[in-house]
């Protein structure tokens, strides 16, 4: 069986190194969107609107290269990774929570007082689903596209054994 369900990408986290040691003081001055307070927080943060995004710039040499590369620091593009992607779907059909954390109560949590989702972990990939009685799932902690389907694989079946009962 065949189920079409479109993935939507919310939130990729990735660090790479730009191998030189930057003064975060003249990156703050010369580049426009860049914020920094050493005293709150040990980085610069720096923000784009188009795509949306903000970046953490250590003086060390992590981020933003081409960005940086303007302000005068001579950077390269070493060791990019992937650290997480945050991803969300909708399987279409409304979702019994309370049976499937009973039934799953070793991979799973759900208390609606706190939370109007309900997490559940796949404890062999290290990704964490929360969903929602409506269908809606948000994935975290997958590092790549084949780790989300093959996550969206395994959970499919176990929720369509808990769908409602639409009348």
């Amino acid at each position: 069986m065949y189920v079409i369900c479109i993935f939507i990408a919310r939130n990729i986290v990735s660090t790479v190194n730009l191998d030189c040691k930057l003064d975060l003081n003249s990156i703050k001055l010369q580049a426009p969107t860049a914020e920094y307070n050493p005293q709150r927080h040990p980085a610069v943060i720096m923000r784009i609107r188009a795509p949306e995004s903000k970046a953490q710039i250590n003086s060390f040499g992590m981020m933003y290269a081409a960005i940086i590369r303007k302000t005068g620091f001579p950077t390269k593009f070493k060791d990019f990774k992937i650290q997480e992607i945050v991803g969300s779907c909708d399987v279409k059909f409304p979702i019994h929570l309370q049976r499937l954390a009973h039934s799953h109560a070793a991979c799973s949590s759900y208390n609606p007082v706190l939370f109007p989702w309900q997490i559940y972990e796949m404890k062999q990939a290290k990704i964490v689903l929360h969903i929602f009685d409506s269908g809606k799932i948000h994935l975290k902690g997958t590092k790549s596209r084949d780790e989300i389907f093959t996550a969206f694989e395994n959970i499919y079946p176990v929720l369509t054994e808990f769908r409602k009962n639409q009348q």
